[in-house]
């Protein structure tokens, strides 16, 4: 069955108005809702690493078009700018869209590859999601309290060399998809960014070095087919470990269930049948 498509679909006059609109929702948020945001950059490191990764520039999805990934590293080094160094205090509360700001071709961004409307396609700036994924692995290993998130409706490419859980990103669209955390420690955060040949890589540092750390579980990943449909689901967890006391778990939480719809077939997976059986 095709899913009937929205007003602001159809019309690409109604889509920009209903952009607007949202965007100009957020605007007054970010005004009035009495959020301390984080803004200052700064070149010195906190003391004390928290937790690195790094996710590789240039990968092939599919059968799409190269030079949209060769475009999303100059996306990359635009908005990385924004946000290297920056310094989350007590109180203080991270948005990826307000430092990064709305990306147009005049701040020299380019097409790049976007997620939208159950397909993947070309737009400004496109891939800059890199970033807020990156962030929020690093941040759900750490005691900071993730307070927006939004994950990619759907599953567009077969993994190729996935590293991380599926499901543990966070997809951002300027500015009403963003990705929030706010610090409700005592100790201040840093996030750093950085490239080297292949790869983006981030960390996250903080000014005294705790005494316990977080590890990450998926749980439960499986493919589906309902209705000649395929979706993915899985469960991501973390435990909290006490660093030193031989890694003694002292409390495990559930972080994300995901259910996303796959638009490719995948090479294994339990057939459901008819979802009215279930």
């Amino acid at each position: 069955m095709r899913q009937r498509k929205l007003l602001s679909q159809r019309h690409p006059i109604l889509y920009f108005l209903a952009v607007w609109a949202r965007r100009f929702r957020r605007y007054a948020d970010w005004y009035f809702d009495n959020k301390k945001y984080a803004y200052q950059l700064t070149t010195n490191k906190l003391a004390f690493r928290v937790k690195k990764h790094q996710s590789v520039l240039l990968k092939k999805l599919g059968d799409s078009d190269m030079q949209l990934q060769v475009n999303k590293v100059t996306n990359l080094k635009i908005a990385v700018r924004r946000i290297d160094g920056i310094l989350v205090r007590p109180g203080e509360t991270f948005s990826f869209c307000k430092l990064v700001g709305l990306p147009t071709s005049r701040k020299g961004y380019l097409h790049g590859m976007e997620l939208t409307f159950g397909e993947a396609r070309a737009g400004i700036g496109g891939g800059i999601c890199q970033i807020s994924n990156l962030i929020h692995w690093l941040v759900i290993h750490s005691p900071l309290t993730v307070t927006e998130r939004h994950h990619h409706s759907f599953d567009p490419f077969p993994d190729d060399g996935r590293v991380l859980p599926f499901g543990s990103g966070a997809t951002v669209f300027y500015n009403y998809l963003d990705y929030q955390f706010t610090n409700h420690t005592e100790h201040s955060f840093q996030i750093n960014l950085w490239f080297t040949d292949k790869c983006l890589e981030g960390e996250l540092r903080i000014n005294t070095e705790l005494d316990y750390a977080y590890h990450i579980i998926e749980k439960d990943h499986q493919f589906l087919k309902i209705d000649g449909a395929f979706y993915r689901k899985n469960e991501i967890w973390r435990d909290k470990i006490l660093k030193f006391k031989s890694g003694a778990v002292v409390e495990t939480e559930l972080i994300t269930k995901n259910f996303a719809r796959v638009t490719y077939t995948p090479d294994d997976f339990t057939d459901l049948g008819s979802a009215n059986h279930h």
